[in-house]
């Protein structure tokens, strides 16, 4: 009988798998674990060592990797790649000001976040001077299916996307009904707010931010421990953030999704 798998298919699938193993192990280099040896590799991603040592050696080849005596550090040709993003990602210096000046007034955390996939990418944060606060590093990525900022960037969210956010949550498919909910309150009040639904005793305010089109395109918020969070505090958060996000998104909010 005729093979059914297509040679193409087959080698497109392989480059694809091969570059998403490549981005793994890229992903192992942390702030604070700043080489890799090859076991370390082998034991966290499970490939094979010879798969692993062609892996990075084509890294190092193309300056992604640099070989030490102490393992693989991230290489030199990484350096142009941050250049790139950190200038695509800078936010006009006006909008920073806002941001500091907010974070200054309610001294709780300030973070832009906008949409990607089933994530909330955090693009910029002001820190709270607090001993006690949330803090998440500009980069990272949360899941949709909770939080403030979640609920406000959804707000024109296929009914795809919401099933795949859901499915990707705790809760499976039946918390779509859950995310419709939330996202209806959004748009009524305004503002969206949590409370210890990702992370216990943490809570947050978000507000939009929109484009010319009025679409949104990001969620300014504030966050921090759920003490300090009262029902007055939040109504006072959610009329400052939004008097913010009203001046952002007259100014013309830009980023590189927008």
């Amino acid at each position: 009988m005729p093979s059914t798998n297509n040679p193409a298919d087959s080698g497109e699938s392989g480059g694809v798998r091969s570059v998403q193993r490549a981005f793994d192990i890229l992903s192992l280099l942390t702030e604070d674990r700043r080489t890799l040896t090859i076991r370390e590799v082998v034991d966290e991603t499970g490939l094979a060592k010879t798969t692993a040592l062609r892996l990075l050696q084509t890294l190092e080849h193309m300056g992604l990797l640099w070989a030490t005596p102490k393992g693989y550090a991230a290489g030199p040709a990484l350096w142009r790649w941050a250049h790139l993003a950190r200038h695509a990602w800078e936010l006009p210096p006006e909008t920073v000001q806002l941001m500091r000046e907010l974070g200054a007034r309610h001294r709780e955390t300030v973070n832009l976040y906008v949409l990607r996939d089933v994530h909330r990418v955090c693009i910029a944060q002001q820190e709270s001077p607090q001993p006690l606060r949330h803090v998440v590093r500009v980069g990272d990525e949360l899941p949709l299916w909770a939080g403030a900022s979640s609920k406000v960037l959804l707000k024109d969210a296929p009914e795809t996307l919401l099933a795949r956010v859901a499915r990707s949550s705790p809760y499976g498919q039946a918390h779509v009904a859950r995310l419709r909910e939330w996202i209806d309150e959004a748009i009524h009040d305004g503002y969206a707010v949590s409370h210890g639904e990702r992370e216990p005793g943490l809570s947050a305010v978000a507000v939009p931010v929109t484009s010319g089109s009025k679409a949104t395109v990001a969620a300014l918020s504030l966050s921090g421990p759920t003490v300090r969070f009262t029902d007055d505090r939040v109504q006072e958060f959610a009329a400052d953030l939004r008097k913010v996000a009203k001046r952002m998104s007259e100014r013309g909010f830009d980023h590189p999704l927008t």
